[in-house]
Parts: C-alpha cells; sequence; structure tokens
C-alpha cells in the first residue's frame, strides 16, 4: 500500500495565514481572506485557534502574531550547540571591531542567521536570528556553497534560483562557480552591495572534522571595505573567530 506523505491541507493553510501575518505586521479577516483566497469564515476558524495556542494576537479586530512564535524560536537557538559555543567569540569579535557579527547556518539550501553580536558602531539593517536570505546573495553564504560538492549546489539553484537583491549579486551560475572556487582558495569570502547596498561583509567558514557547520559573517559598511588594510584585518578576525569556534566545539564539554 503505498502511503500518503503529501502535507496535511489544514496545517498547510494554518501556516500560511501565520506567513502572511509575518509579512504583513497586522491584518483583518476580510482582508486576510482576500490574500489567501479563502472563505473569511474558513480564516476565522484558523486564527481562532491558533489565538487560543497563543500564536496570533487579536488587537480590536485585527490579528498579528503572537510571542508564542519567540518562545519556540528562542529555545531552538539555545539548544543549538554550535550556538552555545560560538556566541561568546560573536560577543569578543563584535566588541572588537564594532561591528555586526553573525553566526550563520544552512538549512534546506537557504542562508538562516543563527545568532547576532553588535558593537559600539555597527550597522542596524534588520540582522536578526532566523533571517533567511538566498546564500548566493552574502559572502557569509557563499563560504557554506564553497564547501558543498558539485550536486549539492546544483540542487540549491536549481530549487531557489540566482535572483539579484541588488545590482551587484551574483545572479549567474558561471559567475557564482568562478566564485566559490576563489573562496574555496583563499578560506574566506568578502562581498559589497550584494545584499544590500551599503552593506559590506566578510566571512569565513567553520570547520569540524572536515565538515562545514556553519560561518561567521562580520557586517560593516561597504565603503570601509576599499580600504585594503582593514578589509585585512576584518579577514584576519573572522578567520581567527571562526578557528576558536572550532577548536572549541570539537573539544568543549
Amino acid at each position: 500500500m503505498t502511503r500518503d506523505v503529501s502535507p496535511l491541507r489544514t496545517v498547510r493553510r494554518a501556516f500560511e495565514v501565520l506567513h502572511l501575518l509575518r509579512d504583513r505586521g497586522t491584518l483583518g479577516v476580510s482582508e486576510m481572506a482576500d490574500r489567501l483566497e479563502l472563505p473569511k469564515s474558513t480564516v476565522h476558524d484558523y486564527l481562532r485557534t491558533l489565538r487560543e495556542l497563543g500564536y496570533v494576537v487579536n488587537d480590536a479586530g485585527t490579528y498579528r502574531l503572537g510571542l508564542r512564535l519567540l518562545e519556540l524560536g528562542g529555545q531552538t537557538k539555545h539548544r543549538n550547540r554550535l550556538f552555545q559555543v560560538a556566541r561568546p567569540e560573536l560577543e569578543r569579535a563584535a566588541e572588537t571591531t564594532g561591528e555586526v557579527v553573525s553566526l550563520n547556518v544552512e538549512e534546506r539550501g537557504e542562508f538562516v542567521v543563527l545568532h547576532t553580536a553588535f558593537g559600539e558602531n555597527a550597522l542596524r539593517l534588520g540582522i536578526y536570528p532566523g533571517l533567511r536570505i538566498p546564500l548566493h546573495t552574502h559572502a557569509a553564504g557563499k563560504v557554506l556553497l564553497a564547501a558543498f560538492d558539485t550536486d549539492r549546489v546544483d540542487r540549491i539553484v536549481d530549487r531557489h534560483g540566482l535572483p539579484a537583491r541588488t545590482e551587484y549579486t551574483v545572479t549567474t551560475r558561471e559567475d557564482l562557480d568562478a566564485e566559490l572556487d576563489a573562496i574555496a582558495d583563499h578560506g574566506y569570502a568578502v562581498d559589497r552591495n550584494e545584499q544590500v547596498v551599503g552593506m559590506g561583509v566578510v566571512a569565513a567558514p567553520i570547520r569540524v572534522d572536515g565538515r562545514v557547520l556553519g560561518s561567521i559573517g562580520l557586517v560593516c559598511p561597504a565603503d570601509k571595505l576599499r580600504d585594503d588594510a582593514y578589509r585585512a584585518e576584518l579577514v584576519a578576525t573572522v578567520q581567527q573567530s571562526a578557528n576558536v569556534v572550532s577548536v572549541n566545539y570539537q573539544y568543549s564539554p
């Protein structure tokens, strides 16, 4: 007998409601019904159930996400061993450089920020734990791609494509492959303006027993990376931090 493993429609629709509120902030039932192309009564039933569970909040007739989701996300992050090991080193690097430092991983072919630490001069560009962006648009994502074999990169590109975030984003496979080869040779990646115009990133992979578990990215104003000495300083910092995390991950209890 063939087992049906397709997602339950009701579960999928419940998450569509949550994702819509994530993207739009607050919405009323009528607007949600229009956007989801569902009857108002159906949307109301989903919202009522989600509200009872604490995942949405009704504010005088409009709905927003509830803080129960923050609880789930917080527990997920704090139970992650890579986060536990890397957090002190990220805080040190942020304090030393004054910039934003992020711990990042790949999940389902996407770049996911696991943790951020902010230095005194840090850019405030909406970089937060849980942020998902295409791997090819960010230096800290490219160092992950550079560690994957060709088949895995093929699957990621086939699934997500190479969409442009700015006019500087790499959008062809030929250019991406050339960059990944260079990153693999150098052991780090640098980008300017590829994810957000005005933002620069320097990143290095975290390697443990021959595997890349994640990356450390250091975010700063893109123009700062035109200074060769400063860029070299940041490269040395992220590589040192990645090495510290790698060693601590292997040998700490």
